[in-house]
């Protein structure tokens, strides 16, 4: 057992290297990039895991590397909803929000990532994570016929790791029976939201896509769909 789980971890670090860079310039021009959610506060403390996606998001679409945001993430009570805190802070950095869209079912990688193929009808997308949870992503992108590149951005710096290394290694395995053993869904599936397809060479963000973006007239932000994730534990 201890040695499937091992040939397991290393199975999918070694079949995604090549898809991840940590360099913003090495970033290949895309219509979509996947923002991963996460807590943005872990008690009272902002939680770097968080910081750093957003800021690395706000800066790939302000050099016009992204055109889209899709961010992705659970929706778990009235105080705990990750897509809609990340649209917050994104709006904030100027970032407009006709380029916005939300995945409030979002509860697990694989839903995150799946859905972007299923329900946003995108399959060539950035993922923007930290390396040990970009290589499960790509992993399952790969899986699902995803053409995806993911930026690792750094996570806490006073943070030893251990204990999300640990927990990484076991999801690693969870993920393999997903795929091939179990066939695993993401939770909610529906009618696919496309999201507008932009000019990537020359972006013009004055353009209106209101007729295509996700709409979230009618739609509480705060309802409640499932419990909320562990902070540090990557879904």
């Amino acid at each position: 057992m201890a040695v499937f789980v091992v040939l397991i971890d290393r199975w999918v670090s070694w079949g995604t290297s090549d898809s991840i860079t940590t360099n913003t310039s090495e970033i290949d021009n895309y219509d979509v990039a996947v923002v991963l959610g996460t807590s943005k506060y872990l008690g009272r403390v902002l939680n770097e895991y968080y910081s750093h996606r957003m800021d690395a998001a706000i800066e790939l679409f302000h050099q016009g590397k992204v055109n889209n945001l899709l961010l992705s993430g659970d929706n778990a009570h009235r105080s705990y909803n990750e897509p809609w805190t990340m649209k917050r802070d994104l709006l904030k950095a100027d970032i407009p929000e006709q380029n916005i869209y939300l995945d409030y079912a979002g509860f697990r990688t694989l839903d995150s990532v799946v859905r972007a193929k299923e329900i946003f009808d995108t399959d060539d997308f950035l993922i923007i994570t930290q390396r040990f949870h970009c290589e499960r992503a790509l992993f399952i992108a790969k899986y699902h016929d995803i053409n995806a590149q993911c930026l690792a951005v750094p996570g806490p710096i006073n943070h030893s790791g251990l204990k999300i290394r640990l927990r990484e290694v076991f999801a690693r395995s969870k993920a393999f029976l997903d795929l091939f053993i179990i066939n695993t869904q993401p939770r909610f599936l529906g009618p696919k939201e496309p999201i507008a397809k932009s000019n990537l060479t020359e972006p013009d963000f004055s353009i209106s896509h209101a007729e295509t973006t996700l709409s979230l007239e009618g739609i509480d932000p705060n309802v409640s769909t499932s419990s909320a994730s562990d902070a540090e534990t990557e879904k």
